[in-house]
C-alpha cells in the first residue's frame, strides 16, 4: 500500500511527493524542487528508505533538490530522455526566474511513449505527455489509483505552454490520449495546487 506525503517546496510552491511503501518504508521522491534539508529531515524522522528520485520534467522548480538528495541517499535521478536538453540548458530550465544560472542532470532515462518501472514494490507506468516541456511525463500507479501529473494536468487547468519548447496543442493531445482514458476515480496529484480526479477534469476542465 502506498502512503503519499506532500510538501510545498520552493519559491513557486511546487508539490513534492514522498510515495512510501507502507510495509517496507521504501520511498520514491517525486519532483524534489527545493528544500532538500526539510525533505531529508522528514525522511530521517520517519525512518524512510529512498530508492529513487523521479522527475516529471526538468524545470528548476521540480528538480533543484534532486542532486543533493541523490547524493545523500545514494540513489539515481530519473527523467525522460527528451528532457535532457531542458535540464542541461539554462534557457530551457527556467532558472532565470529566480536569478540563477543552473544546470541539472539525471542518471537514468525513460524512453518512448510509455515506459514501465518497478520500484519500492510498485509497478509504475511512465506516460510521456509532452506539451509543457518536450520530455514531460506522468507517473501512473494503477494498483493505487494514483497519477502524479507534474505540470501536465492541474485541477481545472493544464500546464503553461509559454515557456521554451512548449506547445498547447501537443499538451492537450497528450492529456486526451494518455490521461483521460484512465479510470474516472484516479486521483490526480499535480505539480502545483490541489488534488483532483480524472473524472472531475473530464467534466469541469475548460481546456479539455
Amino acid at each position: 500500500m502506498m502512503t503519499v506525503k506532500e510538501f510545498q517546496v520552493g519559491v513557486v510552491g511546487t508539490n513534492c511527493f514522498l510515495a512510501v511503501n507502507s510495509e517496507t518504508k521504501e520511498t520514491l521522491i517525486i519532483d524534489p524542487g527545493d528544500n532538500a534539508a526539510a525533505l531529508a529531515d522528514d525522511i530521517e524522522k520517519n525512518a524512510l528508505h529512498p530508492v529513487a528520485a523521479l522527475l516529471t520534467h526538468g524545470h528548476f522548480d521540480h528538480c533543484m533538490a534532486a542532486e543533493q538528495l541523490a547524493k545523500q541517499y545514494g540513489i539515481s535521478i530519473y527523467v525522460h530522455e527528451d528532457e535532457k536538453q531542458t535540464m542541461e540548458n539554462t534557457a530551457y530550465n527556467c532558472c532565470s526566474m529566480i536569478g540563477k544560472n543552473l544546470v541539472f542532470h539525471a542518471d537514468q532515462y525513460f524512453h518512448g511513449e510509455t515506459d514501465h518501472i518497478s520500484m519500492a514494490g510498485f509497478d509504475i507506468e511512465v506516460l510521456h505527455t509532452p506539451g509543457h516541456t518536450p520530455g514531460g511525463v506522468c507517473f501512473y500507479v494503477k494498483s493505487e489509483g494514483i497519477l502524479f501529473s507534474g505540470d501536465t494536468l492541474f485541477c481545472e487547468s493544464v500546464g503553461r505552454t509559454d515557456f521554451p519548447k512548449g506547445s498547447m496543442s501537443q499538451l492537450v493531445r497528450s492529456i486526451h490520449e494518455k490521461l483521460l482514458p484512465l479510470p474516472n476515480d484516479t486521483k490526480v496529484l499535480p505539480g502545483h495546487g490541489e488534488w483532483t480526479t480524472i473524472g472531475k477534469e473530464k467534466q469541469y476542465n475548460p481546456f479539455l
